[in-house]
């Protein structure tokens, strides 16, 4: 499996392959279309993201000593902006999301071209993500 720097150098290299961001933009719908998909038992509130302007549900099991996610989000672009996370942080142990710092979505140009509702979205996701990390972490001691 490849490493978390790899699959973050190879996103950065799929968005450069972009000149303008109309085209990054369907890219990340396209990634949207790839997202692991939550099981329908998780489309819960439980399972909602506080923030996020559309709906968007994310589970994580732990098991061998990693996380594991999955989501679905009623909106498109929103199942592709999860999806930029999960590819990176789905699969690793705890330690290794909470340290990441997700510098691949800056240099990406992702951050600056959403809009604040979707920012506060993402923020929310990544928030989500981390706090999976660290209840796993909790558990491991």
């Amino acid at each position: 499996m490849a490493t978390m720097k790899e699959v973050e150098q190879n996103l950065i290299e799929e968005f450069e392959l972009f000149d303008d961001w109309m085209d990054k933009y369907n890219y990340i719908i396209e990634l949207g279309k790839e997202l692991p998909m939550i099981d329908e038992q998780y489309k819960t509130p439980e399972f909602l993201i506080e923030g996020c302007q559309s709906q968007v549900w994310l589970h994580a099991d732990y098991h061998d000593g990693k996380v594991f996610f999955t989501a679905d989000s009623d909106a498109i672009i929103t199942k592709g902006i999860v999806n930029l996370l999960i590819r990176v942080l789905s699969e690793r142990t705890p330690q290794e999301i909470i340290d990441n710092d997700l510098h691949y979505l800056d240099a990406i140009g992702l951050k600056e071209h959403l809009s604040p509702t979707r920012s506060n979205g993402l923020a929310s996701m990544i928030k989500q993500i981390k706090l999976y990390a660290v209840a796993f972490k909790a558990k491991e001691c």
